[in-house]
């Protein structure tokens, strides 16, 4: 992003005249005063905190001008401010004008599950051939994707953005900033069904990413869910599916797990093997899902498999990590649901160790009225001869221990609240040794990177 004072007013038709900053270049834009870098466009959000208290925070650590709200008295006269209705859409609108001006082809992922992966896998075959920027980390909401899209430089390509949600509306509103020319959807689970009521409702939801797809765009699906074959056939533009159903347009072949990376083959292109280095039969689907959007970009099939096994992945997705025992651990603590953690639970459980398998499980967050049933659904994933020994922590993982009673010897399942995870961590170690493998799993709320921060090197 590089654009002046005057332009950016522009943009956002600002209610002040801001001409005397004409030559005033912002290069970035911020909602956080503490991490903000020097000539930023201070976003001065308003939630919990009022974000215009905080603008001499910002000020003092770089930033070369700011928004301000309209109904908000006493604008600094001494600092380049742009006068809006409301900071937030105007950063939306703001970045909607810079994608236009940069002009990128546009790839928009979201899913209940494999959205993060999916968006690493698709940057890493597309960076073979083209200049690509993607979401950081997770900034994938209101405010993260425009930021992510102001973070585009002039010389961009392809921007791979990731959309979150947890209600109705708010894919809607991503994808008419980002207006793309491919949107995908890795699949449907239960994440959000406690604001959304049902699978269904999550895939009215999801469908929302299609509201902003160009006419000469492209969706993609999960084809082995009925939910979105049905969905689809309301959308008019270009669609092709991956999933394991030989009725997709690319489905694995033959998969070969091991304890780090996986291997497989595509009926898209016989002969040749793909690799990603990471673990899970649901990560090939994924990394199928990737080598679509890359067909849509010409890359060859020997581009994909050296994209996809150097591909740089985000922490804490199904990654291993070596405990202080030198054990291995398994690190999957951003996010939970039961389909994620059911397929988890089975890459676990299929993994090599010369001593225990342990697993530790957090609650899964907004599930609704329902949430006790599916925690103690779990019971059938979790086999003692496999897994050897289970750590549960949460309110609703009381139900999972309930169910194991019958599966279970007593000292193999230990149970905690969410405020003993000191507890639980003492525990943990003094049962871990360097032959053992462990597994962490939970929503975020629930902390679990806590754990794994004092049982990892």
């Amino acid at each position: 992003m590089r654009m002046t004072v005057e332009e950016v007013a522009r943009a956002v038709s600002a209610k002040n005249d801001v001409s005397k900053y004409s030559d005033q270049v912002v290069t970035n834009a911020a909602f956080d005063s503490r991490r903000l870098k020097p000539g930023a466009l201070f976003v001065p959000l308003t939630g919990k905190r009022d974000g215009h208290k905080y603008l001499p925070s910002a000020r003092k650590n770089g930033a070369v001008a700011s928004f301000w709200a309209a109904d908000h008295p006493n604008p600094p006269k001494d600092f380049p401010i742009i006068v809006v209705d409301n900071p937030l859409k105007a950063l939306q609108t703001l970045a909607n004008y810079y994608r236009q001006k940069v002009n990128p082809k546009v790839v928009a992922i979201t899913g209940s599950n494999g959205k993060t992966t999916t968006k690493d896998l698709t940057t890493a075959i597309l960076s073979t051939k083209y200049r690509v920027t993607k979401t950081h980390a997770s900034f994938n909401n209101a405010i993260g994707v425009p930021v992510t899209i102001l973070s585009m430089n002039p010389d961009t390509q392809v921007l791979v953005v990731e959309m979150g949600m947890d209600n109705y509306g708010q894919l809607d509103k991503l994808s008419k900033i980002a207006e793309p020319d491919v949107a995908l959807i890795t699949m449907i689970g239960e994440a959000h069904i406690e604001n959304l009521g049902s699978r269904a409702g999550i895939a009215n939801a999801k469908m929302e990413i299609t509201h902003g797809l160009k006419a000469d765009g492209t969706f993609l699906f999960n084809g082995d869910e009925p939910l979105l074959q049905a969905r689809a056939k309301k959308v008019s533009q270009k669609q092709l599916t991956f999933g394991d159903q030989h009725s997709n347009d690319i489905y694995p072949t033959q998969i070969k797990g091991y304890d780090t990376k996986t291997s497989f083959t595509v009926n898209r292109y016989p002969g040749k093997q793909f690799t990603i280095p990471i673990i899970g039969h649901y990560n090939v689907n994924n990394a199928c899902a990737a080598m679509l959007i890359a067909s849509l970009f010409s890359v060859s099939p020997e581009d994909m498999q050296k994209g996809l096994m150097n591909a740089s992945l985000t922490q804490n997705r199904t990654e291993w990590m070596t405990g202080k025992k030198g054990e291995p651990v398994l690190s999957d603590v951003y996010n939970s649901n039961p389909s994620a953690a059911r397929a988890v639970l089975k890459t676990f459980s299929a993994t090599h160790t010369d001593g225990k398998r342990i697993a530790v499980l957090g609650d899964m967050l907004e599930l609704g009225s329902d949430s006790k049933a599916m925690h103690a659904s779990l019971a059938k994933d979790l086999d003692p001869k496999k897994i050897q020994s289970v750590y549960l922590v949460g309110t609703d993982m009381a139900a999972l221990k309930a169910a194991l009673a019958d599966k279970y010897p007593t000292n193999a399942v230990h149970y905690y609240q969410a405020d003993q995870l000191p507890q639980l961590t003492h525990d943990l170690e003094q049962e871990l040794t360097s032959r053992d493998e462990v597994m962490l799993k939970a929503s975020h709320g629930i902390h679990l990177e806590k754990v794994l921060a004092k049982i990892t090197k």
